[in-house]
């Protein structure tokens, strides 16, 4: 069951973080650095071979793909708004809810998704493509964030050479090297999903984390100023912190600062209160922008996911499902209602309490990092079909 497999892996992959965040709270940073970071050069580090995307085997997701992860959906609790005995998730489409499909558009869309970080080991600064464990969380992340985007459109999303999560704990520029290495194999990959996809055909981009880094910097070489911004219905560059003033412009679309816009950036960044964002916030203004320009003093873009407008609020009610693990994190069902969210004056995404039904394990300062598109999957869903609606009516 693939619910089963991608919460035993979520726990699995929680369980690393907590470790590691105990570690950074109690032995400093220089033990989470020689526990993740390698320590060979990159220009010493073997590169593994890169990935032919002509290949089919070399994407996750795509349309042609058997068993592909990305048409998961899950089960929906009983009745919302309220706690529901867990049932095992579903694998169905859309297609296998009738109520559902008839309230969502045709899926006329094609949507490009990078998946976050999977590859944990230091043994390699980016991820061989035949590493099966990073590969299986890979495609389980798919399977639960990419979903939310099935009902408007095609899903592809490719395998690539990711950084390893010690990329983002040194500053050494063997970590730029990682990076760029990882982003060469998602333009490769986005090239050859324009050449399969129509010419007229509407584009949602998407990714999370270090996906979500690889789709701004694919935003602001192939996007900005080109013909392709056009028609782009919405890019959604979630779990990675874009400077309003900074980034955001250089990027080809303007900020998402309305539910009824299209053509436009929606991002954010999960805390639960109180959200003490100083490790994320010390790295953010200690960066620097596409120009060069530094981000400190920036605010993060903020795109409240409850109501698809920029620094606002709303109460749970709004939240039309949040995917939730039952207590064994064996099984998983979509519940109505549960979490709130509200930008604030930082750019940050405030979410309330830490939820009673997820999992308690979260990363420093209460940053839900993992869980920022389970939160609002549903919601995400919406905002989608409402986007790609207005784009195509416009």
């Amino acid at each position: 069951m693939l619910a089963r497999r991608f919460l035993w892996v979520i726990t699995v992959i929680i369980l690393l973080l907590v470790a590691g965040a105990l570690a950074y709270r109690l032995l400093a940073p220089q033990l989470m650095r020689i526990a993740f970071v390698p320590s060979i050069k990159f220009a010493e580090d073997k590169a593994p071979p890169g990935p032919d995307y002509r290949d089919p085997g070399m994407w996750i997701a795509r349309p042609d793909a058997p068993n592909n992860p990305a048409i998961w959906t899950p089960t929906v609790a009983e009745a919302a708004n309220e706690p529901a005995a867990p049932t095992n998730a579903s694998t169905t489409t859309e297609q296998d809810d009738p109520a559902e499909a008839a309230s969502m558009p045709k899926a006329t869309a094609a949507v490009f998704f990078v998946h976050p970080t999977t590859y944990l080991e230091k043994s390699h600064w980016n991820a061989p493509l035949d590493d099966a464990e990073s590969r299986n969380r890979a495609v389980l992340f798919v399977e639960t964030q990419a979903s939310a985007f099935n009902a408007i459109g095609k899903v592809w999303a490719p395998r690539y050479r990711q950084a390893t999560v010690g990329t983002f704990l040194t500053g050494r520029g063997d970590a730029d090297s990682a990076l760029a290495l990882a982003y060469g194999d998602v333009l490769a990959a986005f090239d050859e999903f324009l050449r399969n996809v129509p010419s007229d055909r509407p584009i949602i981009l998407a990714g999370h984390s270090q996906g979500s880094y690889h789709v701004a910097r694919l935003m602001a070489e192939r996007v900005a100023g080109k013909p392709l911004a056009r028609r782009i219905a919405a890019a959604y560059v979630i779990g990675w912190p874009l400077s309003v003033t900074i980034d955001v412009p250089r990027l080809g679309l303007p900020a998402c600062t309305t539910a009824d816009q299209s053509g436009c950036i929606v991002s954010w960044l999960s805390f639960a209160e109180p959200a003490n964002p100083k490790q994320l916030m010390a790295v953010y203004d200690a960066s620097a922008g596409p120009s060069g320009q530094s981000r400190a003093g920036t605010p993060p873009l903020c795109v409240n996911p409850l109501t698809g407008n920029a620094g606002d609020s709303a109460t749970a009610d709004k939240n039309l499902g949040t995917i939730v693990p039952d207590a064994t994190l064996t099984t998983a069902t979509l519940r109505a209602g549960l979490v709130p969210a509200r930008c604030d004056a930082r750019g940050l995404l405030l979410i309330g309490d830490s939820p009673p039904a997820m999992p308690p394990f979260v990363l420093p300062g209460n940053n839900y990092h993992v869980f920022d598109y389970a939160l609002f999957w549903a919601n995400i869903r919406q905002d989608a079909a409402r986007r790609l609606a207005r784009f195509e009516a416009r």
